[in-house]
Order: C-alpha cells, then sequence, then structure tokens
C-alpha cells in the first residue's frame, strides 16, 4: 500500500501575476478573490486540495509591490513568512518577462536564503512566442535548481493536474491536516468578505478599491416562510474618504445596489444557501495605518 502524502504550498509572485485565479483552479472552488487590480489578495488564503493519495494545502500569499502603508508592509511580511514556513513554493512568474525584474529578483533571493523545494509556473503563456519562452525559461534555470518549471495558462484547466502531480510527487509523507470535506480554512463570515471585496474591485474605479475593507458586522441562519435555510448577512464597506464614499454608493445607491446583488449571487452558488444581504458604507480615514485593523491582515 502506497503512503499518504501531504504539505503546506506556498503561492507567491507579484501583484496581478495569476495567484488568485491559479488557486481557484486547483481548489476547483472559489477561494480567493479576483479581480484584474493589483494587491487583490490581503491575507494568506489557504485553499485545500484533498486527492486520493495526498492533501495539499495552498497558501495562496499577498502579491509583492512596493509597501507604502503599514497595510503593505503587513502584506509584503505574510508573503515572505510563508515562504520559509512552507514545504513546497509554487512561484508564479509571466510568460511576457524579458527577464528577471525587481520584483521577481526579491522573491528569488528569499526562496534562495529559505532553501525551499520550489516548482516555477510560467503564466500566460498565449500571450508570447515559443522561442521567447524558452529564453525566459533559460534565464531561470541558471538563477534556481528549480524541481520543475511548468509553462501553463491559469485560465485553462489542463493545466491543473499536471501541476497537482508535480507537487504531489515533492510532497513528503504525512497525515491529512484538515478533512477532506474541506476546501478552505476561511469561515463563512471571512469567505463573505472576501466576495463583497472582489465585486467591489471589478465594479469600482481605480483609485477606491483598495482603500476598501470590509467588516460582516452580522451573520444569522434561519429558516425562511417555506422552511429553508438563509443566512442575514449585515456587512459595512469601509472606505478612506467622502468622495469614496460617494463613488461606492453611486448615483441613488445604484453602484451599492450592484456590488450588492452581485455578491449575494456568488454567495449563494458558493454556500448553497440563499443569503439576504445588506450593506453599508462608511469612512474611515488612514484605517491602513490602524494597528487594530492592519494585523488581521496577518498570517494567522
Amino acid at each position: 500500500m502506497s503512503e499518504f502524502k501531504s504539505g503546506f504550498v506556498a503561492l507567491i509572485g507579484r501583484t496581478n501575476v495569476g495567484k488568485s485565479t491559479l488557486l481557484n483552479l486547483l481548489v476547483g472552488e472559489k477561494v480567493a478573490a479576483i479581480a484584474n487590480k493589483v494587491q487583490t489578495t490581503r491575507t494568506a488564503i489557504k485553499g485545500i486540495v484533498n486527492r486520493e493519495k495526498s492533501q495539499i494545502i495552498f497558501i495562496d500569499t499577498p502579491g509583492i509591490h512596493k509597501p507604502k502603508t503599514k497595510l503593505n508592509e503587513t502584506m509584503i511580511e505574510t508573503a515572505f513568512t510563508s515562504i520559509a514556513d512552507a514545504d513546497i513554493v509554487v512561484f508564479l512568474i509571466e510568460a511576457t518577462s524579458e527577464e528577471i525584474g525587481k520584483g521577481d529578483r526579491i522573491i528569488l533571493d528569499k526562496i534562495k536564503e529559505a532553501k525551499r523545494k520550489t516548482i516555477l509556473l510560467i503564466n500566460k503563456i498565449d500571450l508570447i512566442k515559443r522561442e521567447k519562452l524558452l529564453k525566459l525559461i533559460e534565464i531561470y534555470n541558471k538563477e534556481y535548481n528549480f524541481e520543475a518549471i511548468i509553462p501553463i495558462s491559469a485560465t485553462n484547466a489542463k493545466y491543473k493536474n499536471i501541476i497537482l502531480d508535480e507537487i504531489e510527487k515533492n510532497l513528503k509523507n504525512g497525515p491529512a491536516y484538515y478533512d477532506i470535506e474541506e476546501y478552505t480554512d476561511q469561515t463563512i463570515r471571512q469567505l463573505a468578505e472576501e466576495t463583497i471585496r472582489e465585486k467591489a474591485l471589478k465594479l469600482l474605479q481605480d483609485e477606491v478599491p483598495h482603500g476598501i475593507y470590509i467588516e460582516v458586522e452580522k451573520m444569522q441562519q434561519r429558516k425562511n416562510k417555506d422552511k429553508e435555510d438563509i443566512y442575514d448577512i449585515e456587512a459595512t464597506i469601509y472606505c478612506l474618504r467622502n468622495s469614496h464614499k460617494g463613488i461606492i454608493i453611486g448615483k441613488n445607491g445604484e453602484m451599492l445596489k450592484r456590488i450588492g446583488k452581485s455578491a449575494r449571487i456568488d454567495m449563494e452558488k458558493n454556500f448553497g444557501v440563499k443569503i439576504n444581504l445588506k450593506t453599508w458604507v462608511k469612512v474611515k480615514e488612514a484605517w491602513q495605518e490602524k494597528d487594530t485593523i492592519v494585523k488581521k491582515f496577518k498570517l494567522q
């Protein structure tokens, strides 16, 4: 009988490289917020993949970027801590890179320092020609002894098992750390906050989204008149200034309604229950510098 394997895998890369898209593909559930904007992932989210002979626990880290606030510093500290703590590192870079850029170089140095087993994934290969890809592989091959270098497209399901097989091959024998029915260690409250924030990121103008954070104030389960389970969720969207509050609410409350409706549809699909969602918008100036809020985004 073959041994069961398990381990923690840190997913690391620059902002907007496709880590959350990849995590959701590998886990097969919507665990991480996806938006085509930088700094989408704020906390290190765990996604759990249960296979016949292994349990792989992914940590999706915040993207590496130049810190401008206490929140940004916390996010980067979280990302680098997860490299040292992981059994395997999956380093995601963009195929369109001509060379090793400043952000990727910082990550590479941290990997070398930690001496972790690392799999390099080159994402967005549909955007470049084969010659350019081979040149990029050659550049990275000279830098570190990667367990494997795999060119992928994180939106294409055909790469899922290729990546998981390679990770499983490099894991050590170990127990299942989580119940095999679970796919994340996030609470429903955290998943609700993450979903609302994703919708805001997708629907709002560029300057607003990363100045927001979501707090679910109330979450109660009850039966409706048809004896169906329903969650009453009340959430506040905090922003940095009054002008942002106006944009988030929108004319006649239209933008807030769109965010709420989009989040509710997603939650109902993911949680498998009906959702009654109410949202408010409040201003909390300089919240990114407040320790009581920032500590929520630290690696648990």
